[in-house]
C-alpha cells in the first residue's frame, strides 16, 4: 500500500469512475514547477508577468513568516486585494502554513469586512491592497510589509499545509438577511474539482492558457486558478478597469495567448458586441467554459457561429458544492434539441436528488428542487449553524446540499433548469438574494419601504434590478434626481452589482395574506406573461 510516508511526494489515493489513480498533492505540484522549469510563466496581468520560481519562492517567505507569528493552526486569514500576482502569493502562503484564506476584493463596502471579520474571526489579514477600515483584534500584514516578506529567501520545509477535509478556503455570498454567508471548501473539495475540469470530460490543451475574469471573491475564479496552476499554465488575467473599458478590452485580448476562456456567460455576451471576436482572430481559441449563471442559446448559438471548431461547455454548480458539478457540451445538435440550454450531467463522485417540498425523491423528468451530495459539497457556512441547519443535511452518509434551483433530471441523468425556487437571482454571473439587496435600499435616508424584484429577458435571464420604493414624506422632489441620490447613498453599504438599474416610486407596496410585502405580485408586474 502506498501512503504519503512511503514515498517522498504527497500522493492521495483518488476514486474515479470506480478506478483508482493518484494525483500528487496541489502544493507540491505547483512548487514542482519552480524546480523543473522555474522561468515558465504562472501570472500574466496588466503587463506584467511572474514566474512560478517567483510564486514558490514568495509564497514561501510569506508562509515562513505566518508560522513565526504563532496563529492557531487552521484558523482563516483573510486576504484583501483585487487580482495583482501577491493576491496568489498570499491565498498559497495561506494555505502552506496550514490556514484557510477568505479573498475580499478591493472593491467590496468597509461594512461587508467588517461583517467578514466578525463572522470568520480570522487568525489574522494579509492586506495586499491598503485596508479601508481598522479591524480590531486582528493582527494585519500590511501591503508594505508583504513586500519586504518577499523579498526575503528562506527554505520553507512544507509539512503541514491544509490538506485532506481541511478547509482550503472560505467565500462569502449574500444573505437573505443583509449577512454575508461564508462556504468553506476543503482540500479535498477543491481538489475533487481540479481532476474533473482537467480531465476526460473537457479535454482541455495540455499546455493550459486559461482566461481570468472574475474578482477573487467569486468562486468562478477558482475555475481557472487552481487547474492552470496545478497543471504549469499560464493565467491571463483581466483587471476590473479593462473589463469595465469596452476600447481597452479589445485592445487587450488580441495581445493574449488565451486557449481556453473562463467567464460568465454576461461578459461573453459584451465580447460577442466586437466583430472580430472571431475565430479568425482567435484561431488559438479552442475552449469555452461558462458558469455562474445561466447559458442563453442565444449567446451559445452565436459564439458557435464565431467559433465553429471551438469546444463550448456550459456548467452549472452553487458555491456550496465548489464552483461547478455539471456540464455539458454545446454542439449544434444541443442548440437543434433545447430552446432553453441543460445544465448536463453530473461529475463523478456528485450525486443529485430531485426532490419535492418535504425532501422526497420526484420520478425522472419531474421538476423539483435540486439536491446534491458527495466530494464537492461544502461542510457547511463558517460559525453559522442557524444556515447550515437549513441548507445541509445528510443523504447516504454524505454532507447533502439543498441548491434551491428548480429542475427535471432525464433518465440518461440530463440535467434541465427552470429557475430559482426562493427569491435568489444571478446578474452578471453574482449571486443576488433580492431580500437582502431590499434591505439595504429600504435602510437609506430617503427610502421609508423598499422592494426588489428581476426583470426577466426572453432568454429567460436577469437583466437588471428594479426597485419598488415607498419614499419618506417630503423627502423626494421628483424621479429624476432621487435615484441618485439613494444609488450614492447605497454605494457606502453594497456591492455595486447589487445596486437596482431602476426606481419605481409608490405611496405603498402589495401585502400577502400574512401581511409581508407580496414580493410574487411585484414580479409579476414587472414581468407580464
Amino acid at each position: 500500500m502506498i501512503t504519503a510516508a512511503s514515498t517522498k511526494l504527497n500522493l492521495s489515493i483518488t476514486t474515479f469512475k470506480g478506478k483508482f489513480f493518484m494525483s500528487r498533492n496541489l502544493i507540491e505540484m505547483i512548487d514542482s514547477y519552480a524546480e523543473s522549469n522555474g522561468d515558465r510563466i504562472s501570472y500574466n496581468y496588466n503587463g506584467r508577468q511572474n514566474t512560478y520560481r517567483e510564486l514558490k519562492t514568495d509564497s514561501d517567505a510569506l508562509a515562513e513568516h505566518i508560522d513565526a507569528m504563532a496563529l492557531k493552526l487552521n484558523q482563516p486569514i483573510i486576504v484583501f486585494g483585487e487580482k495583482s500576482f501577491e493576491m496568489i502569493v498570499a491565498f498559497l502562503g495561506a494555505v502552506k502554513s496550514g490556514h484557510p484564506y477568505i479573498p475580499v476584493d478591493v472593491n467590496s463596502p468597509s461594512d461587508r469586512l467588517k461583517l467578514i471579520n466578525e463572522i470568520a474571526q480570522p487568525a489574522a489579514v494579509i492586506a495586499v491592497s491598503p485596508l479601508p477600515i481598522t479591524l480590531p483584534g486582528v493582527e494585519v500584514i500590511t501591503n508594505e510589509e508583504l513586500e519586504r516578506i518577499c523579498l526575503e529567501k528562506v527554505t520553507y520545509h512544507n509539512t503541514h499545509s491544509v490538506h485532506g477535509d481541511q478547509t482550503f478556503y472560505i467565500i462569502f455570498t449574500s444573505g437573505t438577511t443583509g449577512v454575508p454567508k461564508g462556504v468553506e471548501i476543503s482540500y479535498n473539495n477543491l481538489m475533487s474539482f481540479v481532476e474533473w475540469i482537467k480531465g476526460s470530460d473537457f479535454n482541455l490543451p495540455a499546455d493550459l492558457q486559461m482566461l481570468q475574469q472574475p474578482a477573487y471573491s467569486f468562486d468562478l475564479s477558482v475555475m481557472s486558478l487552481y487547474p492552470t496552476l496545478y497543471s504549469g499554465g499560464t493565467l491571463h488575467v483581466l483587471s476590473k478597469k479593462t473589463t469595465d473599458n469596452f476600447i481597452v478590452l479589445f485592445t487587450t485580448l488580441p495581445s493574449l495567448a488565451v486557449n481556453v476562456w473562463v467567464s460568465t456567460p454576461s461578459f461573453v455576451t459584451i465580447c460577442l458586441l466586437e466583430p472580430t471576436f472571431d475565430q479568425a482572430h482567435y484561431p488559438q481559441l479552442t475552449h469555452f467554459l461558462f458558469c455562474g449563471e445561466e447559458l442563453t442559446h442565444k449567446t451559445a448559438a452565436t459564439l458557435k457561429k464565431r467559433f465553429p471548431d471551438a469546444h463550448i461547455f456550459n456548467t452549472y454548480g452553487p458555491t456550496e458544492a465548489t464552483v461547478a458539478i455539471s456540464q455539458i457540451e454545446i454542439t449544434n445538435q444541443v442548440l437543434d434539441d433545447f430552446n432553453r440550454l441543460p445544465i448536463g450531467y453530473l461529475k463523478a463522485g456528485v450525486h443529485g436528488q430531485v426532490v419535492d417540498d418535504q425532501k422526497k425523491p420526484l420520478p425522472s423528468a419531474q421538476k423539483g428542487e435540486l439536491v446534491v451530495y458527495g466530494n464537492s459539497v461544502s461542510k457547511g457556512y463558517i460559525n453559522n449553524p442557524e444556515k447550515n441547519r437549513q441548507a445541509f443535511y445528510q443523504v447516504k452518509g454524505h454532507n447533502a446540499y439543498r441548491t434551491g434551483d428548480i429542475v427535471a433530471m432525464r433518465e440518461d441523468g440530463l440535467l434541465e433548469y427552470f429557475g430559482r425556487s426562493d427569491f435568489q437571482v444571478k446578474l452578471n454571473g453574482f449571486r443576488i438574494e433580492l431580500e437582502d439587496v431590499a434591505g439595504l435600499v429600504s435602510q437609506e435616508a430617503h427610502v421609508k419601504q423598499a422592494v426588489v424584484v428581476p426583470k426577466y429577458n426572453a432568454q429567460h435571464t436577469v437583466s437588471m434590478l428594479i426597485a419598488y420604493v415607498v419614499p419618506q414624506d417630503e423627502t423626494i422632489k421628483n424621479e429624476l434626481e432621487s435615484p441618485a441620490a439613494i444609488k450614492k447613498n447605497l454605494t457606502q453599504t453594497m456591492m455595486a452589482y447589487m445596486l437596482p438599474q431602476k426606481f419605481v416610486y409608490r405611496k405603498s407596496l402589495p401585502l400577502s395574506r400574512n401581511g409581508k410585502v407580496d414580493i410574487r405580485a411585484v414580479i409579476n408586474e414587472v414581468n407580464p406573461k
